[in-house]
């Protein structure tokens, strides 16, 4: 698909088919990046966004277990007190 680039007000840009952004899902606030090919767009990734679903599925499969032991430091074992 082609596209111009146009004038919007003092700046330059494209307009993007309403297809495009359908199968893209890319809403509102975007990023854009240089590349060796051109200017890549994508939506702008939040941090720990996969977070929930990934903890999720880590409860279904029983995998939410603690992988090291508790190890006590000299400082504890001497000096804290509960």
């Amino acid at each position: 698909m082609k596209s111009q680039i146009i004038q919007i007000g003092n700046s330059q840009g494209i307009r993007i088919p309403k297809v495009l952004l359908e199968e893209s899902g890319i809403t509102g606030e975007v990023e854009l990046e240089i590349s060796s090919d051109g200017i890549l767009i994508r939506n702008i990734r939040k941090p720990r966004s996969g977070w929930d679903a990934a903890f999720k599925s880590l409860e279904d499969n029983d995998d939410d277990v603690q992988l090291d032991r508790e190890t006590a430091t000299g400082f504890d074992q001497r000096e804290w007190q509960w």
